[in-house]
């Protein structure tokens, strides 16, 4: 286990106050996409702190989540579902609305993109009020697949999201560097 990843994550990421509203600190990721060694360190601890859960394949909500859902999909040889804003995929979906750390939204999943004998991990950059992963769980429940764990690049342990994952869902939840109320 890469024991500095935390670091490498919170010094290469940006704090954007008030974005995309007053009182909101932003955690900027991008700069992440932009250095090789620090996102091959993600991909890689992602994977190494959930290969022994058993998913077949990850779902990841478009476009943070994507980002480190594909790489690490392809890096645990398992097939990877995008989750979409409404009218953005072309075939039947399941859909879902759920609300945001500063707003409300919906997503959808093809239907045919999981059968119910996959074992799922939902991968997103980060969990804030768990509004976006509870609306991933249950078009993953609609498509009567299981869920077997999360991972997220960053916890804001400050807002509501992980006591809501732990409490509600009894999964195992990863997530690589945390920010709390005080950062």
């Amino acid at each position: 286990m890469n024991k500095n990843i935390e670091t490498e994550i919170k010094d290469t990421i940006f704090d954007i106050v008030d974005f995309p509203k007053k009182g909101i600190i932003f955690r900027d990721l991008t700069p992440i996409l932009g250095n090789h060694k620090v996102f091959s360190n993600i991909i890689d601890e992602l994977y190494e702190r959930t290969k022994d859960l058993g998913y077949t394949m990850i779902v990841a909500p478009e476009s943070r989540g994507f980002w480190f859902g594909i790489p690490l999909a392809n890096k645990a040889k398992v097939g990877f579902v995008p989750v979409r804003k409404p009218k953005k995929l072309p075939r039947a979906v399941y859909s879902e609305e759920f609300s945001l750390e500063y707003g409300k939204d919906c997503l959808q999943m093809h239907i045919d993109a999981l059968k119910p004998t996959d074992k799922v991990l939902i991968v997103d950059d980060l969990i804030a009020t768990g509004g976006t992963i509870g609306a991933i769980y249950n078009l993953v429940k609609q498509a009567k697949a299981t869920v077997v764990g999360f991972a997220f690049v960053v916890s804001l342990s400050g807002l509501p999201g992980l006591k809501l994952l732990n409490d509600n869902y009894h999964l195992p939840v990863v997530a690589l560097a945390d920010y709390d109320n005080k950062e």
